[in-house]
């Protein structure tokens, strides 16, 4: 594409005055950088990840509201993690993290296992163990 062609659509971008740089064609022939607002495609694209992202945010809360889960999986969706991803974080295995996510085990869970948690999502313990001090927050 050519450098007067890049897209220029207020997106996502253009709201935080973030720019993209994108590769063009300047009138040499040769490939420079071109700063870019965005453009609709991409944009349509990214919030539509976001959305998806906000609902699992929101049904995890739920999960975590109803006794189904415990905090450990709001925070992991809500810094946008897997379980891999906070397994390397907290340093412990997988099969652990995912049974700390059972309410039960998590109530068990030492301190010093609940401050690498805390520690990874930059929060306190206090936090940890009561995500929502009122229920419709």
């Amino acid at each position: 594409m050519k450098k007067e062609e890049v897209p220029q659509d207020n997106g996502s971008l253009a709201k935080k005055n973030v720019h993209e740089l994108c590769y063009a064609v300047d009138e040499n022939g040769r490939y420079t950088t071109v700063p870019s607002t965005g453009w609709e495609a991409k944009t349509l694209a990214l919030n539509e990840s976001l959305e998806l992202i906000d609902e699992r945010i929101a049904a995890t809360r739920q999960a975590v509201l109803a006794g189904e889960a415990s905090p450990i999986a709001y925070y992991m969706e809500l810094h946008r993690m897997d379980v891999s991803l906070l397994a390397s974080y907290v340093g412990i295995h997988r099969w652990f993290v995912k049974r700390h996510f059972q309410p039960k085990r998590f109530a068990k869970l030492s301190d010093k296992t609940l401050r690498k948690y805390a520690d990874t999502f930059g929060i306190t313990i206090e936090q940890l163990q009561s995500p929502f001090p009122h229920p419709n927050t």
